[in-house]
């Protein structure tokens, strides 16, 4: 049986997080103003590597297939070919290419490339959950 629930709690930290971001504003102190997108970020890694292993549990168990491979790229491939994934293939490596290049830093054009992207990422995320969980999301 696979267990959904740390894909699904990342998944439900980063949408709370990122709708905090939203609303923010320069009444803040700095160090508020810093810490929220940095944790951010930090979500955003968690729930795509819970992501793509329960993704990979998914391929394997319930769908049966052999010979997964224990990589995100490749296995992003695998769950495209059997239509899991809504949005174009092109936006999941966009994705993984996001996640790898926020490791260690928080701050920079990595980041913001990556807050820029949060709204569509929780969204396909969401889309993806439910389709493999076949819950519904909130």
């Amino acid at each position: 049986m696979i267990e959904y629930n740390k894909f699904q709690k990342s998944l439900k930290h980063l949408e709370v997080m990122y709708e905090h971001y939203k609303v923010m504003d320069d009444s803040l102190p700095d160090w508020l103003k810093e810490a929220v997108p940095e944790s951010i970020i930090q979500r955003f890694e968690t729930c795509f590597d819970s992501m793509w292993k329960v993704l990979k549990r998914y391929l394997s168990e319930e769908m049966g297939l052999a010979e997964i491979p224990n990589s995100p790229k490749p296995l992003l491939r695998i769950a495209n070919e059997n239509n899991l994934l809504d949005t174009d293939i092109k936006i999941w490596f966009y994705y993984l290419q996001l996640r790898n290049s926020t490791s260690h830093d928080y701050n920079g054009e990595k980041a913001k490339k990556a807050l820029q992207s949060m709204d569509d990422y929780i969204t396909d995320a969401i889309q993806l959950y439910e389709k493999i969980s076949g819950a519904t999301w909130h």
